[in-house]
């Protein structure tokens, strides 16, 4: 580890950790999703597949892009702030993006759980990697707390909504339409 800057070293433990983690969980949601469903097709609007589980696929993706970047044997931080910028800077965009969505929606409304962990909790956990991006320049230590932070809130709520999502699609994936949004219990 002589070779990467000393002060990613101390983390990289936690960046193996949180990036493995990531990816196991990235697997089991394709694995949980194809035993869902098995042969049969849901009928009704893909919009939810698009506001719903792709959305928790790329959170786990995005740990694990922040937890790789964070364990690449780099020289300087210097590369590495912008590259932790733009994930969380494209986490804001996509995040966004996904509001609209989840407000054009015409088969259900989702409900304040809903708007609470597929968009605000997502997007308060980019900005955070947009801000402990910027932050690494000045105060590296904290800044390598506020990603790890971040990244671990992406990680839960990627775990939460992946149980959302499975359950709902193994409990009322048939209906048509969708009596409630994924996430009302």
């Amino acid at each position: 580890m002589s070779e990467i800057t000393p002060i990613l070293a101390h983390w990289a433990n936690f960046y193996v950790m949180t990036g493995s983690a990531a990816a196991a969980l990235t697997g089991l949601m394709f694995v949980v999703i194809t035993l869902v469903f098995g042969e049969k097709r849901v009928s009704g609007s893909p919009d939810g597949i698009g506001t719903f589980s792709t959305p928790t696929v790329l959170h786990f993706c995005n740990a694990l892009l922040v937890s790789a970047t964070l364990v690449a044997p780099w020289h300087t931080l210097i590369v590495v702030e912008p590259v932790v910028g733009l994930i969380g800077l494209c986490g804001v965009v996509y995040v966004c993006r996904l509001i609209v969505r989840q407000r054009g929606l015409s088969n259900y409304r989702p409900d304040l759980e809903d708007w609470t962990w597929y968009t605000f909790v997502p997007f308060a956990a980019y900005a955070t990697v947009l801000s402990g991006a910027i932050l690494l320049h000045f105060m590296p230590i904290k800044a390598l707390f506020v990603i790890g932070a971040a990244v671990v809130l992406l990680i839960f709520t990627g775990i939460r909504n992946s149980w959302d999502v499975v359950t709902y699609l193994a409990t009322k994936g048939d209906e048509e339409p969708p009596a409630k949004a994924p996430g009302t219990d």
